[in-house]
């Protein structure tokens, strides 16, 4: 049964890493001792050492020990003896690039779907929608594919910022942008407001958070959608 968490960020403004979502990680990992965390995604040039480090001080105060996928010889089979799993944020197309080339997409679908908990923030969010196509991220590198995990029948935007309409811009909007895809695309797409999570149990799927989210389907007007939806009928 999946267990998912799919956070739009790690750090709220002015917070600290993880910190809003702490109390809600303790009872997500309840049963873990250590979690394996993907650092693939690896932001603003940290190294893998010292992205893991930083996931490690966050969970220690949950007596959770991290450690990361690269620090195993084989990615396959640490994926499959994890007793949790977190990816964290950064580039999208460094992540799916990372996870075609260390052959481990399969291996991570299949842990989440045998019910290994999952933890995912920003671009380790973005992952758990169909594809990968909605994402913010910059700069590009071309994966294998921009096929993703499918956890959710869906696509999903994090950070989703709406737009503010003193600001003398003239470019695309985030809302602007993602009916762009639909032009495209056919897949609805769940725009996440900073501070809001998707929760996954089994086969439903509920916001969390205190925000709305905001949904965009194909030929049809964006809705606000209310914390404590459900959207497992949402396809």
């Amino acid at each position: 049964m999946k267990n998912c968490i799919i956070a739009s960020t790690s750090t709220l403004y002015g917070g600290t890493y993880l910190d809003y979502l702490l109390p809600e990680l303790k009872l997500h990992f309840q049963n873990c001792k250590s979690i394996l965390f993907i650092p693939y995604a690896q932001p603003g040039g940290l190294s893998y050492e010292e992205y893991t480090d930083r996931v490690s001080k966050t969970f220690a105060k949950l007596n959770i020990e991290v450690k990361g996928i690269h620090e195993f010889e084989n990615p396959i089979a640490a994926i499959e003896e994890a007793e949790g799993i977190f990816t964290g944020g950064g580039n999208t197309f460094l992540l799916v690039f990372q996870l075609y080339k260390n052959k481990v997409m399969d291996a991570l679908t299949g842990a989440i779907k045998k019910g290994t908990p999952y933890l995912g923030s920003s671009a380790g969010s973005n992952i758990c929608g169909l594809t990968m196509q909605t994402t913010n991220d910059m700069p590009i590198i071309y994966p294998p594919s921009f096929q993703t995990l499918g956890i959710v029948p869906f696509n999903i935007n994090p950070h989703y910022l709406d737009a503010d309409l003193q600001l003398k811009h003239n470019g695309e909007t985030r809302e602007m942008r993602i009916k762009e895809f639909h032009f495209l695309n056919s897949p609805p797409v769940l725009g996440l407001r900073e501070g809001s999570w998707l929760e996954v149990k089994g086969d439903k799927i509920t916001l969390k958070g205190g925000l709305h989210a905001r949904l965009f389907q194909k030929n049809t007007a964006p809705l606000e959608i209310e914390s404590e939806s459900d959207l497992s009928d949402l396809k």
